[in-house]
């Protein structure tokens, strides 16, 4: 017999006749002790040879499911199956415990599954969910309306600091990534379209494609994709963190406006940078067209440039601007609302910030197919 003695618990370990032992657990198995006396019995065990074991629980005084996760992790030490394994003389408060924990399956606390609804309840649900994220949705644009009509009425509660600092984080920050984009979708346009019309004699036009295509569709729309990558998820990860950690509750305490206090600011801030950077994205693209252009279709410069201002007009560029205008708000609202929109814990950060990236850009889609329609019927 072997008898080990630490803190407010014992055991023994008793050979049995016929290759069997007896482990006896004394005194209290709980958070305290339970680390202790799993490594002792466990050491212990390692020096005995056995076919089946017996775990007696009659000189247990506490349990809770750090001790039960002991018993448990016994029973998986030795190697036996479940039927060379007893569990005698269980209390019947410790049984209640054990069963909580369900301590001879394969984890401590099984996680079952839940059972999945059916069809009608899945179709109420998402029914329900659609109909609350268009009410948010409402009562949001309809809150910052309001903001906006207290800011025209009282032009010093707009906070311009914080405007500006929107503004680097989401113009000046982009410029590399917006730039590095329009160049090479401008050699690409150029190169691609280039293959097509030297077959007609007509590498002319190369910069007509170029200069058209770029300053009233893709500048606009690569460009807010872009913003809406970098900085409508930035938006949502940074109200979603506000919200969690209850900032955002603390402003209204305190009698800011969180819709005035937060989106404001970054509303406006995308409404002037990102025209800005379609700005950049027409010349950078046109750039690299002309360096195709001059390059390998031996086009002279002043050619390329003199065809290019012909084939645009003032109406295409206030067009491209103008649709980027409403992208940049798109943009700015998706994210701050869901940023709103989160709940829980730490996951709903990223969840906030990739749903922003994703209702951005499909409302980027859906309103530049709206813009082309328009288009059509006016041209």
């Amino acid at each position: 017999m072997e008898t080990q003695t630490r803190y407010t618990y014992n055991f023994e370990i008793t050979p049995g006749e016929t290759d069997g032992i007896t482990i006896s657990l004394y005194g209290n198995l709980v958070v305290d002790t339970s680390h202790r006396c799993l490594h002792d019995v466990l050491d212990q065990l390692q020096s005995h040879f056995f076919n089946h074991a017996v775990i007696d629980l009659a000189g247990v005084n506490q349990l809770d499911d750090y001790g039960a996760m002991v018993i448990s992790e016994i029973c998986r030490a030795t190697g036996l199956s479940e039927a060379n394994i007893q569990i005698a003389n269980i209390a019947p408060d410790h049984r209640k415990m054990l069963d909580l924990t369900d301590f001879d399956k394969d984890t401590i606390c099984p996680l079952t599954p839940a059972e999945s609804p059916g069809i009608l309840v899945q179709l109420g649900e998402m029914t329900f969910n659609a109909y609350k994220g268009f009410r948010d949705f409402i009562l949001f644009i309809g809150d910052t309306f309001i903001s906006i009509r207290r800011v025209i009425r009282h032009p010093r509660s707009l906070r311009y600091g914080d405007v500006l600092v929107h503004m680097k984080t989401t113009g000046v920050d982009a410029l590399p990534v917006v730039g590095l984009i329009s160049v090479m979708l401008g050699l690409i346009i150029a190169f691609i379209s280039s293959m097509q019309l030297e077959n007609y004699g007509a590498t002319i036009y190369v910069a007509n494609l170029v200069g058209v295509v770029m300053v009233s569709e893709l500048s606009p729309i690569m460009t807010s994709i872009l913003v809406a990558g970098r900085s409508g998820s930035a938006y949502a990860a940074e109200i979603s963190t506000m919200k969690i950690s209850e900032e955002i509750d603390a402003l209204f305490v305190m009698g800011f406006n969180p819709n005035q206090f937060l989106v404001l600011p970054r509303l406006l801030a995308a409404m002037i940078v990102v025209p800005m950077l379609t700005m950049l994205s027409n010349l950078l693209a046109i750039t690299g067209g002309a360096v195709i252009g001059t390059a390998m279709l031996d086009l002279p410069l002043n050619s390329y440039i003199t065809q290019t201002i012909e084939s645009l007009s003032l109406f295409e560029l206030a067009w491209g601007l103008s649709k980027s205008v409403v992208f940049a708000v798109l943009i700015s609202i998706s994210g701050c609302l869901r940023g709103f929109q989160a709940k829980g814990g730490a996951a709903s950060v990223g969840n906030a910030a990739t749903s922003a990236v994703v209702t951005s850009v499909f409302l980027i889609i859906f309103f530049d197919s709206i813009f082309a329609i328009i288009r059509m019927y006016w041209g």
